[in-house]
């Protein structure tokens, strides 16, 4: 690998060839304030914008300041990046963006969690000095997203997720000038958009222009009702985020999340590792069958199986390749599976109608609100879950409750739709849901134990990866993706007819769902991505049983109300169906006729 030297604050450092300053300058130790750079790299993506100029510093020999974020390194180079001219140039550029910004931190979204409010900070900003016209906006939001512009500084992070990483495209810098905002095409509601409500738009945001739609207040409003009995069920990947705002970062704080949950007044605190389970059970049963299907002959059978656990995921097959729609797994998700065994088995077990039990989900996506809102998930007006909040939400409820989470003893999951296995738990992490399958479709169709119940080479953060795993002599070729624009990849040879898979995992977010848009913020840091599926990893690990097809209470659901996998019963309640959303473009009147 070829470096480059050069001296950064009278540091000598050495770094490879192609290395911007922002990242060398953090190599040696030097903190290069920015707001619109992402070190996306190890992730596989570029970050484009330096549209803030937060970052300049002096280069010897250049006249102007150099924006760090967009400056290589060169041999030799000589930076200064804390002179009396770089701080005047960075504070001037800070008063400016902060006089057409609104005043309302103490009740922004993004108080505590605002990078905006943290470099106006550090940089001593005490006054704003420039007065003048400032920009306003209408709100915008969808079920899952809120859009308040008025807080927007043209970091234009936001069009990076959805354009570079999702390949949605749905958000892009409009106008030029003071006008110039981040927008939808034709300044259209969000929720009439291409948008798949993924969330990294918001996971990205520096400040409060973009957030989740908080469900918080119809949270309290349920526990506080007595004539409601409320469950809650959490994401495996919620207990590997929860930890960051209490000094646990990256680890598994299971034990203490349960405990916090009880304290905040839910009647039953259940895993959503239990549908999980369930969900291998009905998709692992799909894929077998179309497997099985697709080596007798059957010319009909629709495959590569693509997994169907990711709300974000199933949108945007849903708007941009609709064609697609039986190539995907119907199990519902693991959320949707859970509402759906709670409304209708465990309501009757407690002689309740199942309108008087409020499911409440927490997970590590605000796409969750989208999908738990989709009236195909319920029964009469009846949602299956009622309200999704997120893991930032459940971090606020916690401080709201003034619980020192720290202090909290451990407590397990309710029974019985608590219990689950290592193979649930590594449904966060990308490559965990095929692994998950693949334990329990080679025993199924094999009738064999397995020798190994480690799939290593399903693991990994590459965008894309491919593994062979054999079945007893049966090759089963297995697609994996992270992020939407590998994913799109992996759909555009489905399309052509070329792919050579038998079954695709696709999660929307990078990481899978431990760096999902509604867990606490990562920016990009892959170091900390990494740390929390190795958490995952391990609590796997550590569990008595490592494959779904033995969790017993599992297995007592069907003997007692299911059936079998992909019976009767078990297709009505866990399995849907998909629909074209392809977002109508209406002509613009002056098109010719």
């Amino acid at each position: 690998m070829e470096t480059i030297q050069l001296t950064i604050d009278n540091k000598q450092v050495e770094v490879a060839k192609g290395t911007n300053l922002v990242e060398a300058a953090a190599a040696a130790g030097i903190k290069i304030p920015t707001l619109c750079y992402m070190n996306l790299h190890e992730l596989g993506y570029e970050n484009k914008p330096g549209a803030c100029r937060i970052c300049v510093v002096e280069v010897e020999g250049r006249k102007n300041l150099a924006p760090a974020c967009k400056t290589t390194c060169t041999q030799g180079m000589v930076v200064r990046t804390h002179t009396p001219r770089v701080i005047n140039a960075r504070r001037t550029v800070m008063e400016l963006i902060l006089s057409n910004h609104p005043n309302e931190c103490l009740t922004c979204t993004k108080n505590g969690h605002c990078e905006l409010q943290r470099v106006a900070g550090e940089l001593g900003i005490r006054e704003v000095r420039y007065r003048g016209e400032t920009t306003r906006y209408p709100k915008d939001m969808s079920v899952s997203i809120v859009r308040d512009m008025d807080k927007c500084i043209m970091c234009r992070r936001c069009e990076t997720a959805c354009n570079e990483i999702q390949s949605v495209g749905v958000l892009s810098a409009v106008n030029r000038g003071f006008p110039a905002v981040v927008s939808t095409a034709f300044n259209d509601p969000i929720q009439t958009t291409a948008c798949i409500n993924c969330g990294q738009c918001v996971a990205v945001c520096p400040t409060g222009a973009l957030s989740e739609n908080s469900h918080i207040a119809d949270v309290l409003r349920a526990i506080a009702d007595p004539s409601k009995t409320v469950v809650v069920q959490t994401a495996p990947a919620v207990r590997v985020g929860l930890g960051q705002d209490f000094g646990y970062s990256g680890r598994s704080v299971t034990g203490k999340m349960v405990a916090a949950l009880r304290r905040l007044g839910f009647d039953y605190v259940f895993d959503t590792d239990f549908a999980a389970d369930l969900t291998i059970m009905e998709e692992g049963t799909e894929l077998l069958g179309r497997l099985n299907a697709a080596l007798e002959g059957n010319p009909d059978v629709k495959l590569p199986l693509m997994t169907s656990c990711c709300p974000g995921w199933v949108s945007f097959m849903e708007k941009h390749f609709p064609e697609l729609a039986g190539n995907l797994s119907t199990a519902k998700s693991p959320q949707q599976m859970f509402g759906a065994v709670a409304k209708n088995y465990f309501a009757q077990q407690l002689g309740i109608d199942r309108r008087k039990l409020v499911v409440v989900s927490v997970m590590p996506c605000v796409a969750k609100k989208a999908e738990a809102a989709r009236p195909e998930f319920g029964r009469e007006g009846d949602p299956d879950v009622n309200i999704a909040i997120t893991t930032r939400e459940l971090a606020h409820l916690i401080r709201f409750a003034n619980l020192d989470f720290a202090s909290l003893e451990e407590e397990d999951f309710d029974r019985p739709l608590g219990e689950s296995t290592g193979a649930a738990v590594i449904f966060g992490a990308t490559g965990g849901v095929i692994e998950a399958a693949v334990r329990t479709a080679y025993e199924v169709r094999t009738q064999k134990p397995l020798a190994r119940v480690d799939f290593t080479e399903l693991r990994g953060m590459e965008g894309i990866r491919s593994a062979t795993v054999d079945f007893d002599g049966t090759p089963i070729k297995i697609g994996i993706a992270h992020g939407l624009a590998n994913a799109r990849q992996l759909i555009d040879d489905v399309v052509k007819g070329t792919s050579p898979y038998h079954a695709i995992e696709i999660m929307a977010c990078p990481g899978g769902c431990i760096g999902g848009g509604g867990q606490p913020y990562h920016r990009g840091d892959i170091g900390l991505l990494r740390e929390r599926t190795e958490s995952l990893y391990a609590e796997d690990g550590e569990k008595p049983l490592r494959k779904s097809h033995e969790n017993p209470y599992v297995l007592s659901l069907y003997r007692d109300f299911l059936g079998k996998p992909c019976g009767h019963r078990a297709h009505e309640l866990l399995h849907t169906r998909y629909y074209d959303r392809k977002p109508v473009v209406t002509p613009c009147s002056t098109t010719k006729k």
